[in-house]
């Protein structure tokens, strides 16, 4: 059975995390500055009564954090609408980052939310954000096979032919010493079409149509499995911890 972050074999004896390294590991504050925030009163549980002990134990569900619970107690998993312009990465000089999209406090939990997996500055779409490492390698990995799904639009009409194949396994990207997976190519007009991958190469959808004549002007991925975007507006986040355990 997995465990929430931070209740490991030293947790199964003593429940819980110190209040010090609660409010650090979910971003409040340095376990350094914890004992003011338990002296001004801005701990407690959840009836109210000021925890005053950095090193006390408390589940991270029982304890209101300037009145309010914990965000996220057992981990972070949200669905962000990625517009285009923002880089799935932590650096800076790269801005505008997807990270500037979340909340800042998220961002100095620890372990810090990372995407699972990557989405090109110019493509839109369907982006996971998490702090579950486990669960970032299980959607990433091709082994088990999770389908994305994108909607693409070229510059030339797509050639007869590109669908067989795509799904024959064959096509060898440069630089590749593996052919890419079996997909999947639905044409849904002149310079339109939905493809469906379980694998996640280095640019790989604007590859596989470059390589056939057919640059990528649009790209934008509406679903993961059988998560989908459903109305949620672009630049915006929605946790999705629910939907997922019950797909997975």
């Amino acid at each position: 059975m997995r465990q929430p972050p931070g209740k490991g074999l030293l947790a199964a004896v003593m429940p819980g995390l110190r209040l010090d390294q609660l409010l650090s590991r979910y971003g409040h504050c340095s376990r350094r500055e914890a004992a003011d925030w338990l002296r001004g009163g801005r701990v407690t549980d959840r009836d109210g009564t000021p925890l005053l002990n950095t090193a006390q134990r408390a589940d991270p569900e029982e304890v209101r954090i300037d009145g309010q619970p914990v965000e996220f107690p057992d981990r972070l998993v949200v669905m962000l609408h990625k517009p285009a312009g923002c880089a799935c990465s932590h650096n800076p000089a790269e801005s505008p980052l997807i990270y500037d999209l979340l909340p800042p406090r998220w961002l100095r939990r620890n372990p810090g939310p990372v995407s699972v997996g990557r989405l090109d500055r110019e493509t839109t779409g369907l982006l996971l954000i998490t702090d579950d490492g486990a669960l970032a390698h299980r959607l990433t990995s091709p082994k088990h096979e999770i389908e994305k799904t994108y909607e693409v639009t070229v510059s030339a009409p797509l050639p007869d032919g590109l669908a067989e194949l795509l799904a024959s396994g064959t096509l060898l990207l440069r630089g590749e010493t593996k052919p890419c997976l079996p997909a999947r190519l639905e044409i849904t007009g002149p310079l339109t079409a939905r493809l469906f991958l379980r694998e996640g190469k280095y640019h790989q959808v604007r590859r596989m149509l470059a390589s056939q004549g057919c640059p990528v002007t649009a790209l934008h991925r509406s679903a993961i499995g059988e998560l989908t975007l459903n109305g949620l507006p672009e630049g915006q986040w929605r946790d999705c911890r629910e939907l997922l355990d019950r797909l997975h």
